[in-house]
Formats: C-alpha cells, sequence, structure tokens
C-alpha cells in the first residue's frame, strides 16, 4: 500500500486538504431500485423505469433500521427521478439524520453528457432534491460509471456550481498511477474554488489499485479476502476509508431481470444474500459518518422542502378504472376491449399493473378501456394476484381456465366475453409496448379484420432478441407467406387488434402458440382482410418464456400442412363455426 500511504496532499499542495482516520471513517448508500442499475442498462431503458414493481421505499428504510442499529450515519446519494417521484422517502431519510446528496437527475454516464448538459442535470436534480429534503444539497456522485482522467473537467462544473464535494472517481488497475494522491480523500483545485474529491478506496501494490469499497466488490470477492484488504488498508494508509453500498443489495427476493446478460446477472444478483451480514461486519468492526457530516457542512437551509412545494406537486397515481377531468365522456369516446392472456405470470403482474396505468393515460382521451384478465390455469398466484390487483377496478374482468388451454384459446376466450366490436389482445409480459396500440387502432378501418405487429417489417424493430430466434422466426413467416394469400412479414405475434365479429367463431384448433399463427391463417383463408403495423418488439425482461423451441417449431410445419391442404381442398363450408377452446384445442406447453 505504499503508494498511497502518505497523507492527503491537494492538487500536489502538501499543505492543502488533509484528513486523518482518526476521526472514523466513511459511509456513503445509494439510493436507487434494482432496475436503475448498469448492469441493466442494456435491456431496461430509462422510459420503461415507470413500469416496474418499486422495491426502494422498503429497502431504504430496511437501510436506515440497519443504520440506527449500530448508530451510524451515512451520505445517500439520490436521483432527482427517485425524489421526484418519493419526495416522502427523501424526508424520511432526512428525518433519520442522514445527508442527501445528489447521484444526477436520471443514470446516465458522464460520457453521454456535453459539458452544458451536464450542468443542467446537476442544477435539475439538485432542485428536487433540496426541495424534497427541505436542505442544500452539497454533494455529488456521477450515476453510472465512474469519472476517468479525461473526465475530470467535470469537477470544474461541480466546482463553479457550489457543490462542496464529489465521491465519483474509482481507481482501478493503473488508471491513475500517475497522479497517487487522487486514490484517497484530497482537494481538487479548480479556477472556481477547491472542491473536496473521494476516491472509492482501494488496495494498491506497485501502482495497481483494485477497489476494496463496498458494493458489488464487496459480494464478488471471498469476503475472507476483503476482510484482509479493509484491515491492511486501515492499518497502513493515512487517509479516512471509505465505503458504500447500494439499498437493493440488501434485497436477496427482488425480481431477475433475466434478459440481461449472464455476466452482468452475475454482477447484479450473485451474493445478494450474504451482503446484509457482510455490511453488518462492518458496520459493527468500524465507526464510519458521512462526507457532509466529516467536512463540517451545515445543510438546514431554512424555507425549502415545505411538503407544499415538493417536486411540484407530483400528480397521484394513476388508477385503471379512473378518467381525469381533460379526458372526453365516456360516451364521446370509442369502446376497447383489451385481452391479457396470463399463464403462471404472479411475478410480472406488478409491471403489468404499471404498464397498464400507462396505458390508460395514454390512450385513455380517445378510447374507453376495458381489461379482460384471463388466467389460462396457472399453478401458481396469478389467480389471487389477478384478483388482489385488478379484482375491484370497475373497467377491468377476470376470466379463468380450470386447466391449461394455451394463449390462443384464452385470447379466443377474451373475446368471445368482450362487449365491445374491437378487441385487441397484448402480452402479459409486455414484450410489446401497448402503448404502439395508438398507432394499430386506427388501422382496423371498414373492411378491415385483424392488425397484427410486425417487428419483422421494414420499418418494425427486434430488440436484444437472440440472433437464432430471429432466424427461425423469419425463416417461420416466410414458408407462411408460400401458403397464405397475405404476404406479411410476421404471421405469429399474439399482438393483434381484431374486429370481434371476424374471429370470435374462426375454427381454430390449436390453442397454445401456434393457434396465434392459426386465428391468421383461418381469416386469411376464409378471405378476411388483414394489416400489419410496424412495431417494436423486445425481449421478455421478467420471468421466462413458456414457448417450447423446438415442439413450436415441428407443430408450425405441421400448422403450415394443414393451412396448405385448406387452401387447395374445396371449401365443405363456413370454417367460422367451432369456438377456439373445444376439446381439440391443444394446450400452450
Amino acid at each position: 500500500m505504499s503508494d498511497s500511504s502518505s497523507r492527503v496532499k491537494g492538487s500536489g499542495n502538501p499543505e492543502d486538504g488533509v484528513l486523518v482516520p482518526r476521526d472514523g471513517h466513511l459511509l456513503t448508500v445509494v439510493l436507487e431500485d434494482y432496475f436503475h442499475v448498469a448492469p441493466l442498462k442494456s435491456v431496461v431503458q430509462n422510459e420503461r423505469w415507470y413500469r416496474f414493481e418499486r422495491r426502494v421505499e422498503d429497502n431504504t428504510r430496511k437501510t436506515l433500521d440497519l443504520l440506527d442499529e449500530f448508530d451510524t450515519k451515512a451520505t445517500f446519494f439520490v436521483l432527482g427521478w427517485t425524489a421526484e417521484e418519493m419526495p416522502e422517502l427523501i424526508r424520511e431519510v432526512v428525518a433519520r439524520g442522514h445527508e442527501v446528496a445528489s447521484k444526477g437527475y436520471a443514470h446516465r454516464s458522464i460520457r453521454q453528457f456535453q459539458r452544458e448538459e451536464f450542468r443542467e442535470d446537476l442544477l435539475r436534480s439538485r432542485e428536487i432534491l433540496e426541495r424534497a429534503a427541505g436542505r442544500a444539497v452539497h454533494g455529488y456522485r456521477i450515476a453510472y460509471g465512474w469519472f476517468g482522467p479525461q473526465d475530470l473537467w467535470a469537477l470544474d462544473v461541480l466546482a463553479e456550481e457550489g457543490v462542496r464535494y464529489d465521491s465519483s472517481i474509482r481507481p482501478l488497475f493503473r488508471r491513475y498511477a500517475a497522479d497517487p494522491w487522487r486514490l484517497i480523500p484530497h482537494q481538487h483545485r479548480t479556477a472556481f474554488g477547491d472542491i473536496w474529491e473521494f476516491p472509492l478506496s482501494s488496495w494498491t501494490m506497485g501502482g495497481w489499485s483494485l477497489p476494496i469499497a463496498g458494493g458489488n466488490y464487496f459480494r464478488q470477492f471471498p469476503h475472507s479476502l476483503m476482510r484482509r484488504l479493509v484491515g491492511s488498508w486501515m492499518a497502513s494508509v493515512d487517509a479516512p476509508f471509505l465505503m458504500y453500498f447500494h439499498v437493493w443489495e440488501l434485497d436477496p427476493d427482488q425480481p431477475r431481470i433475466r434478459a440481461a446478460p449472464l455476466w452482468e446477472r452475475v454482477r447484479q444478483y450473485r451474493n445478494l444474500g450474504k451482503m446484509e451480514e457482510i455490511v453488518r461486519h462492518y458496520l459493527g468492526t468500524y465507526r464510519f459518518s458521512g462526507l457532509g457530516e466529516r467536512l463540517g457542512l451545515v445543510s438546514d437551509v431554512p424555507g425549502i422542502g415545505q411538503p407544499s412545494s415538493v417536486a411540484g406537486n407530483p400528480s397521484p397515481p394513476l388508477e385503471l378504472s379512473g378518467h381525469n377531468g381533460s379526458q372526453r365522456q365516456s360516451e364521446a369516446r370509442i369502446p376497447i376491449s383489451v385481452v391479457v392472456p396470463c399463464f403462471n405470470e404472479e411475478l410480472i403482474l406488478p409491471y403489468l399493473d404499471n404498464t397498464l396505468a400507462g396505458v390508460e393515460s395514454g390512450l385513455g382521451s380517445d378510447y374507453d378501456l376495458r381489461f379482460i384478465f384471463v388466467d389460462d390455469g396457472s399453478a401458481d398466484g396469478t389467480w389471487s394476484s389477478l384478483q388482489e390487483i385488478f379484482g375491484s377496478r370497475t373497467n377491468c374482468t377476470i376470466h379463468r381456465h380450470e386447466s391449461n388451454r394455451g394463449v390462443a384459446a384464452a385470447i379466443l376466450t377474451g373475446i368471445r366475453a368482450a362487449e365491445t366490436d374491437i378487441v385487441c389482445s397484448i402480452d402479459c409480459d409486455c414484450t410489446y409496448d401497448p402503448l404502439q396500440l395508438e398507432r394499430m387502432i386506427p388501422l382496423l378501418g371498414d373492411g378491415v379484420d385483424m392488425v397484427t405487429a410486425s417487428p419483422y417489417h421494414p420499418d418494425g424493430e427486434v430488440k436484444n432478441v437472440p440472433g437464432w430466434r430471429l432466424f427461425l422466426s423469419k425463416s417461420l413467416s416466410s414458408l407462411y407467406r408460400s401458403v397464405l394469400s397475405h404476404r406479411l412479414a410476421t404471421y405469429t405475434s399474439c399482438f393483434r387488434v381484431y374486429r370481434k365479429d371476424a374471429v370470435a367463431n374462426l375454427d381454430v384448433r390449436e390453442g397454445g402458440f401456434l393457434g396465434v399463427a392459426e386465428m391468421l391463417g383461418r381469416l386469411d383463408l376464409d378471405g378476411g382482410s388483414i394489416v400489419e403495423c410496424p412495431a417494436v418488439l423486445e425481449v421478455r425482461l421478467l420471468g421466462r418464456s413458456k414457448m417450447k423451441t423446438l415442439r413450436t417449431i415441428l407443430g408450425h410445419l405441421r400448422l403450415l400442412a394443414v393451412l396448405g391442404m385448406v387452401r387447395v381442398l374445396p371449401k365443405s363450408g363456413d370454417s367460422r363455426t367451432t369456438v377456439a377452446g373445444d376439446s381439440g384445442a391443444r394446450p400452450s406447453n
């Protein structure tokens, strides 16, 4: 540890910026939810945050209780978005004696900002946080990633805007080997005054650094090794140790987002069950305080953060059954039914609930939306969860199959139960954003029987779906084009808009995923009119797909043969006579 064993020297001046460990060590807590984090950014976009089940309130209160148990105060780095959505949570953190500092407004890297964009994001987040907390915000940490040597211009902006300290430097390998004084708390000198920098503590040897400050490092490396490295720091470095963790790391039961790459899932979920025990060890062994407290910063600001002015008085949560005064009266809106088939989807229902609230908000001014949920013989708690979440809402009805009959049978059950002429079907896992119905519904004009979403359309898009699955799906589409009259790019999407009387009584023999393609094929062969709409398909985020790939491929080949025979043989009668779900329907798995 010899490279970082001397006292802190600010920008090379030996008289500046000395902090010593005898006054205790430093603790910061990142207050964010499990879906905000860097390992999931490739599959969870910021604009989708509203859909996920919020667990940050419970996890923050669990953290606060843990800190109270050890009589420890910390600095909480908070996104402006979180303070805007949950100002009462920020007030509770302050009320329990902790400091609140900024982590920017949303989860963005310094590389995503130009200088003035960074300034605007800082000022926006600070204003929201100060209103929520009723305290001045003195500190900052970048939300995503860390400051490299090329990013230190951001410290100039922070100092110019009156920020007193930052904690956005992570020494890693030889990144700051040329400036070893940057490995421990120091003052960075700017034209606008000095700003304290609190880098993550790291174990250093021969100019090579490895972070040992907490969070992911505590979870990925053996605890016995990390204890020794932290102990080595305490014995050899004449500066306070800085430890951090995230509130979501104390939540081993958080939903698993399986669409993320394997390495990122390891980074996010490995050893979550051990993290509380690890944090307890350090809180019980060493004495910690927050960064502002250590610098002696006064954080009370009179007149800021009164409840009446917090975060601009955000609107109350949207309810699926309610409409605000700006929406049209029910009789002026077009009645639409939305069918949601559900099979073993207990874990995803909170995500679905939040997504449908967004649909109601986005489409409710033009459409009188009624939601029809069909539990397709689930073996988990889907039925009871549907009742609990949607059962009391006046525009929601719930139906149940006693046994699993497949997604197509569930969709047709919902279509037959609908009291509207226009019926939509969506995926329970929302792999298609239901707000895309805004473009699809108007295409169901006179003479059109079905509008189907098409991610394989030239103007469509597929996100994060494995290439081999795309190849198989597009190959199947090519085969369907050779058999059916409509030359579409996509034949298997469950995301559709129907004219009820055109599809409710189709002779659909398949109940599962094959039945979705069969519905379109039977309608095509009966001379129905089908329009496809370019759409965006995303990989399923929560839970697992119910589709059995090999079985589904063989089933499609068999269905193609059946539809081909129907097309070439003389029609023996109207194919819209058998209701799907009869004894011939096959389940989805």
